[in-house]
């Protein structure tokens, strides 16, 4: 044998202790364990003891991420929409833009109700009011001192009705009382308040064949659009607007993928109202949708804690006012989320944040014209307020 070299066999270490009858307790109990080990690779167990635990620790945090990316395999994607071409220049006849579109023109346009639950998008509703107003016979406006979730929230609308004198003499608005549900599903308290709103609208007297528009308040059909389905003949019972999808201001755009507001030729006793798909139809290009577009950070603290999906908080660091600003100035996703998409094409393109567009053509005329108020809106502007409004 070499010196400094042993070739006793792993079981030597065991010999003249683990057969000593007269060794302590310690040692045999030392031993013991040594001789349970003796066959076992150490790095076998370290993996184990370091691996597993930190492989659990990554499954916890993103383990929603995982099942998100692999929604393509668990879910087929919706049928797709038979998307109507839109035409619209502002020098071309009422007249012929419903005859491109396959229409007739109307001799007198159809009355328009705008009817919306609304939260706390102050801003937002004004910029929507401004650009429907217009067109609009008549704003509906349901409000609740209850979100969706059974938080208390205060009466917006009612605080700061005096914003919006220029609709007062066509608004027709009401206020519920919440339920305050503990542990219940968000969703059934909203299908509570859109049933509320259905009879506002019948108390702010549409008939049939009158306009109603369906959509959250941050969901805005472009003015155009609107008075298009007023002037024309035979458009359809119900129509989706395909709405450019915005994310904190008008930098951030997301894609044209929002569907869910909608233009419904009134009947009695068959409309209701409702915030899910309803027909095939779906007409391009027709407004804008700008989700968590607050001026103030408190705000998108509560709608994140207020709206149906409050399940996607899963750490309260999310709600940390730094880390908002934060993800607003980055264009990224304030649940840490993947994008919600039903093709892994679609998901690998989304990844990330949202790239920045440095365009403000064809955006609510309001914005621009009360720049000095809505500039955080506009792109270059991400910094937001603290505090409330």
């Amino acid at each position: 044998m070499e010196a400094g070299y042993c070739n006793r066999k792993k079981t030597d270490i065991c010999e003249g202790v683990c057969d000593n009858e007269y060794g302590s307790k310690s040692v045999l109990s030392m031993s013991r364990l040594k001789c349970a080990l003796r066959g076992f690779d150490l790095r076998a167990l370290l993996i184990l003891l370091i691996g597993v635990p930190i492989l659990i620790f990554v499954i916890y945090v993103h383990g929603q991420k995982v099942t998100y990316f692999l929604r393509p395999i668990w879910e087929k994607p919706p049928k797709p929409f038979t998307i109507l071409p839109h035409y619209y220049h502002e020098n071309v006849s009422m007249s012929n833009l419903c005859k491109l579109h396959g229409w007739k023109v109307r001799e007198t346009p159809r009355r328009v109700f705008d009817a919306v639950l609304f939260s706390n998008e102050l801003d937002i509703l004004d910029i929507r009011w401004h650009e429907l107003s217009p067109y609009v016979s008549e704003f509906v406006l349901l409000e609740s001192n209850s979100t969706f979730t059974g938080i208390k929230k205060d009466i917006h609308f009612k605080e700061n009705r005096q914003r919006f004198e220029f609709a007062e003499s066509r608004l027709t608005y009401g206020m519920i009382g919440g339920r305050f549900v503990k542990g219940e599903n968000p969703f059934v308290e909203e299908s509570y308040q859109r049933v509320a709103l259905d009879q506002l609208i019948k108390i702010a007297g549409i008939t049939d064949d009158d306009l109603l528009i369906m959509s959250d308040v941050d969901e805005i059909p472009s003015g155009h659009t609107i008075n298009l389905l007023r002037w024309c003949n035979d458009i359809p019972d119900i129509l989706h607007l395909q709405l450019r999808n915005y994310l904190y201001s008008f930098q951030f755009l997301l894609d044209d993928k929002s569907w869910r507001a909608s233009v419904h030729r009134y009947q009695a006793g068959k409309t209701r109202y409702a915030h899910f798909r309803q027909t095939d139809a779906l007409l391009a290009d027709s407004g804008w949708h700008c989700s968590f577009c607050f001026r103030y950070i408190n705000d998108f603290v509560f709608k994140m804690k207020a709206y149906s999906h409050v399940d996607r908080i899963r750490f309260k660091y999310f709600l940390n006012p730094k880390r908002i600003q934060h993800v607003i100035c980055e264009g990224a996703d304030l649940f840490d989320m993947i994008p919600e998409e039903y093709t892994f094409q679609e998901i690998i393109a989304k990844l990330g944040p949202i790239p920045s567009t440095f365009s403000a053509v064809h955006l609510p005329a309001y914005l621009p014209e009360q720049i000095d108020r809505y500039r955080y809106l506009l792109p270059g502007n991400c910094m937001r307020e603290t505090g409330s409004g």
